[in-house]
């Protein structure tokens, strides 16, 4: 397998990161996962945004070109031999001395990773996946705004709590914030339907601003359908019309059941009939028109 490190590409095996990169010592670093439609890196411009304002925050000077990104991404799919793939780029502070730094961070660390895309099946798909109330509470954000950093400890925690479960294949876990507001999901935002109108938890519940979460409400909005971004419970996903997940790999991922323990006791809900609602299937198609239609132009 070969990597990009620094804007170079390297065997795996070969690509060395110090011991005192920040990264490492103190997770002091940022990542993109996003994936490509015929070669090309979709949104780009989007989480290139979010990643640049994070490093301005931790005072890591970094600047992620749109260009040089989407150069890099194509080069590094055809040294592992993909057409199209799952990439994810890593930005760390870069070499420090050992303890807490005393200014910015002026030599990060590049790593661009990319791997085959899972394996797709439409129809199986619409029937849907499991989401499971976890007990692991969402903690609160690094600073104003959740980063996608390489913080990833709470994450890890809720998916250990989910797989001792022992969830069907493909569930997905759901946390709550320590006030009891729906978050989200170990790698996904939420959304839900009732009565025509969508909803998402909003931002300031502490989860991360997804990149497909803010396409998508921008495509519903485009179409005409309601949206509401706030604090929302349990109660109210359980009577939802319709639910689903969305994240920048698999897109929007209906939900279809609801389990956890739930007031104190167990419970299994089927969402609907079973099946990706209407509006999950509309919203879908139009989100891979969209992939399909404007890679490397947003």
């Amino acid at each position: 397998m070969k990597v990009g490190l620094n804007g170079s590409v390297k065997e795996a095996s070969e690509a060395v990161i110090s011991v005192y990169d920040h990264g490492f010592l103190y997770g002091l670093g940022l990542f993109e996962t996003f994936r490509t439609y015929g070669g090309l890196p979709y949104l780009l411009d989007r989480h290139l945004g979010r990643l640049q304002a994070g490093c301005d925050q931790l005072g890591i000077q970094y600047r992620g070109e749109q260009k040089r990104m989407t150069e890099q991404v194509t080069e590094l799919l055809a040294a592992n031999g993909l057409s199209d793939g799952y990439v994810r780029l890593t930005v760390s502070a870069g070499v420090g001395e050992l303890g807490l730094p005393t200014g910015d961070y002026v030599r990060p660390t590049e790593l661009l990773l990319v791997k085959s895309l899972p394996p797709f099946n439409q129809s199986a798909s619409m029937q849907g996946r499991e989401l499971r109330l976890l007990q692991t509470r969402r903690n609160t954000p690094e600073g104003d705004v959740r980063f996608k950093s390489l913080h990833y400890m709470n994450n890890m925690i809720a998916k250990r709590e989910l797989l001792a479960s022992s969830p069907p294949a493909g569930a997905e876990g759901l946390m709550l914030t320590k006030e009891g507001w729906l978050a989200e999901g170990i790698v996904s935002n939420l959304f839900y339907v009732k009565d025509g109108v969508l909803y998402t938890p909003s931002i300031d519940t502490g989860i991360l601003p997804g990149v497909t979460r803010g396409r998508v409400i921008e495509l519903a909005r485009e179409a005409g359908h309601p949206v509401q971004e706030g604090h929302f419970t349990w109660e109210e996903l359980v009577r939802a019309d319709e639910i689903w997940m969305t994240n920048s790999i698999q897109e929007l991922i209906p939900i279809t059941a609801l389990s956890g323990n739930g007031n104190g006791r167990s419970m299994a809900i089927q969402i609907g009939d079973g099946c990706a609602g209407e509006l999950t299937r509309s919203l879908l198609g139009l989100y891979q028109a969209d992939a399909s239609g404007h890679v490397g132009i947003e």
